[in-house]
């Protein structure tokens, strides 16, 4: 009998055939979901295992301390930039060195900076020396900087000279 009194007989709430549905099929999508999880997770495994380390980032640091890869221009004068590398070609940017050609635009300063005139001189450019940049884990820069005069040279400044990046 019914507690109602009404003489009908009571029916069981179906909440908990709800449940149980909702609880399988929760079960099933986390059988689904898992199972390519893990063997995703087997072949990532496998994939790292064969895969070489990769590379570091090289870079050459500018006047601003941003990173650079194959700059078109350079200042290696940053504090009146009387002396900058343009229209740089770069022929490799390996592990070791980068090596391009470009020009030497340099101010001659006669009769003084203010009123010099920027001369070009063509160079060939050689970064070496790359070495941890502090700061940037996994980033390596360049620690100088090789000039190589194809023709005529600015001043006093010898054929070949290399200077050290301090930036």
């Amino acid at each position: 009998m019914d507690a109602s009194g009404n003489g009908r007989r009571a029916r069981a709430p179906r909440t908990g055939l709800r449940t149980a549905t909702l609880l399988c099929a929760a079960a099933a999508l986390a059988a689904t979901v898992v199972a390519p999880a893990s063997a995703q997770s087997t072949q990532s495994a496998r994939n790292t295992a064969v895969r070489a380390p990769e590379p570091e980032v090289l870079v050459v640091v500018d006047c601003s301390s941003q990173a650079q890869v194959r700059p078109g221009e350079y200042v290696l004068a940053c504090g009146d930039g009387n002396n900058q590398l343009i229209g740089l070609d770069w022929e490799n940017w390996g592990p070791k060195t980068a090596t391009a050609t470009g020009t030497d635009m340099v101010n001659d300063c006669r009769p003084y900076c203010a009123a010099g005139r920027f001369r070009p001189h063509p160079v060939t450019v050689t970064l070496a020396n790359p070495r941890p940049w502090p700061g940037h884990p996994g980033v390596h820069r360049f620690t100088t900087v090789r000039l190589l005069y194809t023709h005529t040279t600015p001043g006093p400044v010898p054929h070949d000279v290399t200077y050290k990046l301090v930036y």
